[in-house]
Parts: structure tokens; sequence; C-alpha cells
């Protein structure tokens, strides 16, 4: 059995291939059962560990499993660790024989960032040219590229509550040749942003619906549990929502957030990841509105970003 590290991940994965992998995968057959969440009790913060098995159906051109065992321990920034860490075990789908273990920390940051530029390429404007960023996490960089990879943005700020930490990403973009600065005021930032991407661990809104353009894009990927929030519900309301999953529904911030405070219903979610790739909504491209992207994460997107790590290696 092979082990693939961060570096080797790195190192065979591109966002272009990625999105299209992930495309292929939202479009195809697989199984992806429920996940589970049992809490972990700190005396911190409580931590979350998630396990989350995927396998290609009968459908499918080449038959695989795997299964991500995750952590989320909220409290590790200040022990200078993610909040996210995991493995990835990838399975011969004929067989069950184990075919590699992969730093699931690393892929996670990966999809993840992948999937948003999935949405963000059906959703985005054309002429989208201005990023912001908000949040200096593992993920931010991650998110950075991958829009990248989908659009052409001439200005691309990072925001953090602390600015040192904004500065830390936009050295670590600075030193893969893309250029990004540190946005000191937030409201101001996001007035002039045409997408606005969110990966923190917020529990109050960060972004607020009337800074929006009337033809913004927001990318919420952090608050991961009903306890956390990026944007209000004037953002929700304002916009054609689209959610990686049902999931989103009922778990996670933001959506599940509203829908249970009774401010935001179900029946206006716009459609799915999957709907999109599908052709199943038309394009939001010359849309004269805010579109939102909320992203809960999914099994499918691990067992696509292993696949394509494997099949990439061999």
């Amino acid at each position: 059995m092979r082990f693939f590290s961060a570096a080797e991940i790195d190192r065979l994965l591109t966002f272009p291939v990625l999105v299209d992998a992930l495309a292929a995968a939202f479009r195809g057959d697989i199984v992806t059962p429920t996940r589970h969440h049992h809490e972990i009790a700190r005396p911190d913060a409580a931590g979350t560990l998630l396990l989350m098995p995927a396998w290609t159906g009968p459908e499918a051109a080449s038959a695989y499993l795997g299964t991500k065992v995750a952590t989320v321990y909220p409290g590790n920034a200040a022990i200078g660790l993610p909040s996210v860490m995991g493995t990835y075990l990838l399975m011969d789908g004929v067989s069950g024989a184990p075919l590699a273990a992969l730093d699931g920390t690393r892929l996670t940051l990966w999809r993840t960032a992948a999937a948003s530029a999935l949405a963000a390429r059906a959703l985005e404007r054309p002429h989208a040219k201005r990023m912001l960023m908000v949040g200096a996490g593992a993920l931010s960089p991650f998110l950075v590229k991958a829009h990248r990879s989908v659009g052409d943005f001439e200005d691309i700020a990072i925001w953090a509550r602390r600015p040192e930490a904004a500065a830390e990403v936009v050295a670590a973009l600075a030193a893969e040749g893309i250029e990004a600065h540190v946005a000191e005021d937030l409201e101001a930032a996001a007035r002039q942003a045409d997408l606005i991407s969110c990966a923190t661990l917020s529990r109050e809104p960060i972004v607020q619906g009337r800074w929006l353009k009337r033809t913004a894009h927001l990318d919420l990927v952090g608050a991961f549990n009903l306890s956390m929030r990026e944007a209000d519900d004037e953002a929700l309301q304002r916009a054609h929502v689209f959610i990686d999953t049902e999931a989103a529904l009922h778990e996670g911030g933001d959506v599940a957030v509203a829908i249970k405070a009774g401010t935001y219903e179900a029946s206006r979610v716009a459609g799915t990841l999957a709907g999109l790739c599908r052709g199943e909504h038309g394009t939001d491209a010359e849309r004269d509105d805010v579109t939102l992207f909320k992203s809960v994460g999914t099994a499918l997107e691990d067992l696509a970003a292993a696949m394509l790590v494997w099949k990439l290696a061999n």
C-alpha cells in the first residue's frame, strides 16, 4: 500500500485538472452515505470526528471506494496546528484491497477549494476582476489559487482579524508568483469585490448583505456547524443560493442556520453543485444579481480527488 504525503499531493495535483475531475464526479455514479459526526469533549473547545465513506457505483468506468477520517479542532490555532486534519484510505472497488493512504488534511484543502472554484466557474461573471479572501487559515491560499484557475483576477485582497495573519498569506502567495495585498478595511474591500470567498470559524456574520455589489459572487466555505455564521440574512435574501449538497440545508452554518431560525426558506435554494454540473440550472453568468455558494463538503469530493492522485501517480 502506498502513502501519499502532502508534498506528493501538491506535486501531482493542479486546480484545472482537479476542478474538471470534480465536475465529472458530480455528473457521475458515486455513492455517498451520510457521514458520521461525533463530538469530542475537550476542556478548551469541543472537537469533531468525521467519518466520510464513498464508492463508485456500478455504472462508473472504474471501481474505487474510500473513507476519510477527519478531525476538526477549533482550538488548534492556539497551538500552531491546523483546525482540520485527517487521513484518507483509498481501496480497490473490485476486491476491497487497500491501495493507498493519503494525507487527508492536504486532500481536504485541495478538494474544498476546487469545489468552490467549480461552483464559481458556473456562477461567476466573466468580468469579475476583484477577489476578496476573508480568513487567513490553511484554506486561504488554496481558495485563492483555485479561484484564479477559473477566473482572471486583477486584484486579490486578503482580510483577517489579525492583519499579520493576512500578511503571511500574502507572502506565501508571493512565493508562488501570485500578487495579493492585505485589506485593512473589510467593508470597503467587500463593497469593491466581484468575488468574496470566506473560510473562517466565525460565530457571527462577517460579511453583510448590504455590502455586496449587485453582481457579486459570495463563496462560503467556513462555518461548518450550526453555531457558526459568515454571512448575514440579508446576504442570503439578496442572492441566488446554491449549495454543494442537500446536507447544507440542515448542517453547517449560514444556510442551515437561517433555515432553522426561520429567516430563510429551504425552498428558495436555487440548486446544488451536482445540478450545476449536470446542466439542470440555467447559466447565471449573465444575471445581474448576487449569487452565493455554500459548501459543507462531501465524501464524493474526497474520493474524486484521491482517485485522481492515484491515477496521476500510476
